[in-house]
């Protein structure tokens, strides 16, 4: 935590110079203004008494004190740093459903904003299932702050329609979303190792610039099996999802810019997410036309984008924030995580997992009942949730300050993890490389 909050000082200590400059002129202003207001109270009136514009014995508060001073009480100011915001969006496809609501409970938190969104393959009962479970929810229409993706898009894993998705998702919470710092995208196997208030906590004390993503350009086997050949993704144009296939003719590797890969799953600054939906420079637009006939596209373009841009290329944690089962080498899709695997969960101090199977809860069960503290279909509690739980009752029925924040062990693990991810060993030398 001490060298969090070294980043956090640092980071304030660099706005507060840019307003320091910014306030000169006025603060030059209302100095001569004082002065002339000075000047008017050693004027006298007609009658000799002091002219006084602003003051009037019978005005002072409460009558008893002809001085404003002692009415004047201190305002406490707060040294702590306020909390962030997340944005996430939580996509499944067909027989999803379920995990989807558990995934979305267990992430849940006022201060946050929630896109959900089940893909096309899901069948219409499915979606309404869950459109009706988000609209009906008591807290969610309480706060707004959840929204579905109603028209549903076809989307497919290995193509470029999981990237458009993303985008999709993305856009809808610049425009709808309010406030808020970072965007997170997970999958409905995805779970989280720590309470939000954890997740919130410790990300009060980083900059909001910083974006999380495991990247590299070494991209090895990549460039043969993946950049050189053509795909098409049916998901583009097709009303049913099938798998890409591939064109004969193969091309180059770019020369316009480097090419980057890495995790599907990442935590990215709303900076970069503003940057990626309108492109002022046109980057982002490119590197989405030519990923557009890529393999995997999802592991590749918002890398190549944040590393062949200068404004953003040294903001890079190379980290996606995850604790994954992968085989060496790995494979298309990593392990299934089981109740075995809990303590490497643990350790790894990872904020989120996966990927967990449906037919298989016990490993949710338990992080739950170890980690989250979080009952059958309910919220994991936080500093907003100020019911008693008695009983079995869902502690955040009854809902206190959603600004309260009360971080747990979770925090210290996390705390830990971003520490080693800050560290000069790690920082600086895995950016963009």
């Amino acid at each position: 935590m001490k060298k969090l909050r070294t980043y956090y000082t640092q980071f304030r200590h660099n706005s507060n110079q840019a307003m320091e400059r910014k306030w000169i002129l006025p603060l030059a202003l209302g100095s001569i203004v004082s002065l002339f207001l000075l000047f008017l109270t050693t004027l006298t009136s007609f009658d000799g008494s002091p002219f006084l514009f602003f003051y009037h014995p019978s005005a002072v508060l409460g009558g008893s004190s002809p001085f404003v001073e002692s009415q004047l009480k201190p305002i406490p100011v707060s040294t702590l740093p306020p909390p962030p915001r997340f944005a996430y969006l939580i996509s499944g496809s067909a027989g999803d459903g379920l995990m989807l609501r558990r995934t979305l409970l267990a992430l849940y938190h006022p201060l946050n904003q929630y896109v959900v969104h089940l893909d096309r393959e899901a069948s219409s009962e499915e979606r309404l299932d869950l459109q009706k479970f988000v609209k009906d929810h008591q807290v969610f229409n309480k706060f707004g702050n959840v929204r579905m993706i109603v028209k549903a898009n076809l989307v497919t894993y290995r193509g470029p329609t999981m990237v458009a998705n993303t985008l999709h998702a993305a856009a809808i919470l610049l425009k709808e979303g309010g406030d808020w710092d970072w965007f997170i995208n997970l999958s409905a196997s995805d779970y989280p190792l720590v309470t939000q208030d954890d997740l919130l906590h410790t990300f009060s004390y980083l900059p909001r610039d910083l974006n999380f993503i495991d990247h590299t350009s070494n991209i090895g086997w990549k460039e043969f099996h993946r950049a050189k050949p053509i795909i098409i993704d049916p998901g583009l144009y097709s009303l049913k999802k099938a798998d890409v296939f591939w064109v004969t003719q193969r091309r180059s590797v770019p020369t316009a810019f480097k090419l980057f890969t890495g995790s599907a799953w990442m935590a990215l600054s709303r900076s970069f997410i503003d940057y990626c939906i309108w492109g002022w420079d046109n980057l982002p637009r490119t590197v989405l036309m030519y990923y557009a006939n890529f393999l995997s596209s999802p592991e590749g373009y918002f890398h190549t984008v944040i590393c062949n841009a200068q404004e953003f290329r040294n903001t890079t944690v190379n980290s996606d924030l995850h604790f994954i089962s992968w085989d060496n080498p790995p494979k298309q899709h990593p392990h299934y995580l089981r109740l075995n695997d809990m303590q490497r969960m643990i350790n790894s101090n990872a904020p989120f997992a996966r990927k967990f199977p449906r037919d298989d809860p016990a490993a949710l069960d338990k992080i739950d009942s170890d980690l989250l503290s979080r009952g059958p279909d309910m919220f994991t509690p936080g500093g907003w949730c100020v019911g008693s739980g008695k009983n079995g009752s869902d502690p955040c029925s009854v809902i206190g300050n959603t600004t309260v924040i009360k971080p747990g062990p979770g925090a210290t693990r996390l705390e830990t993890l971003i520490s080693s991810l800050l560290s000069d060993n790690n920082f600086r030398p895995r950016q963009c490389k």
